[in-house]
């Protein structure tokens, strides 16, 4: 058994400064201070075992005599650093001085230690202000942040500029009636959808923007896949040729954001059991029209409706997966019905505008959509023309569309969804373990 010195119960007249767990390999044999919370503990009588957790990680501290707080308490631990092969990181502490800073009323609801994101689902979401301290939880946050830090970064390297937009509008962005309505002072209004008319204003000023911000959708969904507020990741550019310079710049800011995850977050990646995937210079192409024809060519699925359902996404990126050695595949040429009303149409051989085809595009990535983007429609009489076609009321997007008088550039744009994107990053089956307080169809706490 593992000999400790007595503790003390007095706190240094001039505290050491403080250690994180990471660090304590450079500290070996000398004494450090910790501060964190109780992850786990063991009373073996004579010998007190505390898994102390901070913000790098968790470390085994061992002493005698210690009065243990319940778990989750913020304790001060001074003492010595000492090899261990079986402790986390292969250094424990032995305590020389222990002092509780904040106890814990009562014993957490869940055992954080124990937590895997395929048992009792519901009851780690409920009790989210604390399960959310767990070590994979925080992980993928952790990720999360270190991806849309990339976005960030990179973006502003090809002379984006961001942008903030109201998430209080008048319409929506998109038609259609998934909308969160409220009262705004006696009249109507919403929660927005997507910065999407904004971000395009603002090509106006900028050419090239970007927004990083929680936007809104009111459907009904229930599934793995799907939050009802989410954080989107949303790019426009001027100036482009088609929608061929919009996918480029994506493909280089994927692979940025790739490349700094490998600097900055393999350990979350290895705790997690999960790959950072490599970005091929060129992410293939497939239309639409052919993805649907070989998903039931080489599958037998036969695909309804005017897009591909879950299960073609999944068995098109198993195709590319095995046939090309990628994760990611763009899907062009989408149909007009499949999307919203500013998208621009494509040319047909002739050089005459199609009626049926628009410069849109999804991008896969391991069998799911995480992108939605495309050229948008920048002449004006073309997009009055759009919003006819569409039985919109052209009245109620004035304010969008009065700023295509005034000669808007050619331009284009994607959205991201950092929660979608986190969770097929990681391997995380529900997306609304990718997001700290996720909102669903049935959750508005905590």
């Amino acid at each position: 058994m593992t000999t400790t010195p007595e503790p003390s119960t007095d706190t240094p007249s001039q505290p050491l400064p403080r250690t994180l767990t990471r660090d304590l390999a450079a500290h070996d044999g000398r004494a450090v201070r910790l501060l964190g919370f109780v992850h786990a503990r063991r009373d073996l009588g004579g010998v007190q075992f505390v898994v102390l957790r901070d913000v790098s990680g968790i470390t085994q501290c061992v002493g005698s005599g210690l009065s243990l707080p319940l778990a989750e308490s913020s304790v001060e631990v001074v003492g010595k650093v000492k090899a261990h092969p079986k402790a986390p990181g292969g250094y424990e502490v032995q305590v020389e001085a222990f002092r509780v800073i904040s106890a814990s009323v009562e014993a957490p609801p869940v055992e954080i230690p124990k937590m895997e994101w395929n048992v009792n689902p519901e009851t780690m979401l409920d009790y989210r202000v604390v399960t959310v301290r767990g070590l994979k939880e925080r992980a993928a946050l952790k990720v999360q942040a270190e991806l849309v830090a990339g976005f960030r970064d990179h973006l502003m390297t090809e002379g984006f500029t961001e942008i903030s937009t109201p998430k209080i509008v008048s319409a929506g962005a998109e038609g259609g009636a998934n909308l969160f309505a409220l009262d705004y002072f006696g009249h109507p209004a919403y929660l927005a959808q997507s910065p999407q008319l904004y971000k395009q204003i603002m090509v106006g000023v900028f050419e090239r923007v970007f927004e990083v911000a929680a936007v809104y959708r009111a459907e009904e969904h229930a599934t793995s896949r799907h939050l009802n507020e989410y954080l989107s990741l949303d790019v426009e550019m001027g100036f482009i040729e088609d929608e061929e310079d919009v996918m480029g710049l994506q493909n280089r800011l994927l692979a940025a954001i790739m490349e700094r995850l490998r600097e900055r977050s393999q350990a979350e990646f290895t705790l997690l059991g999960a790959t950072i995937p490599e970005v091929p210079a060129h992410i293939p192409r497939i239309t639409l029209f052919d993805a649907r024809a070989l998903v039931t060519e080489k599958y037998g699925h036969h695909v309804g409706g005017k897009d591909l359902d879950p299960e073609a996404e999944r068995l098109l990126s198993q195709h590319y997966a095995e046939d090309r050695g990628t994760d990611f595949v763009f899907v062009t040429k989408y149909p007009r019905a499949a999307r919203p009303f500013y998208a621009h149409p494509d040319a047909n051989p002739d050089g005459t505008q199609s009626t049926d085809i628009t410069r849109g595009y999804d991008l896969l990535f391991r069998g799911i959509e995480i992108t939605s983007g495309g050229q948008r429609i920048h002449d004006h009489a073309m997009l009055m023309e759009s919003i006819a076609a569409y039985k919109l009321n052209p009245a109620s997007l004035e304010g969008y569309t009065e700023v295509f008088k005034y000669g808007m550039p050619p331009h284009g744009g994607f959205a991201i969804g950092a929660e979608r994107l986190t969770a097929k990053l990681l391997g995380i089956s529900n997306v609304r373990y990718a997001r700290a307080f996720p909102r669903d169809r049935h959750r508005l706490t905590p």
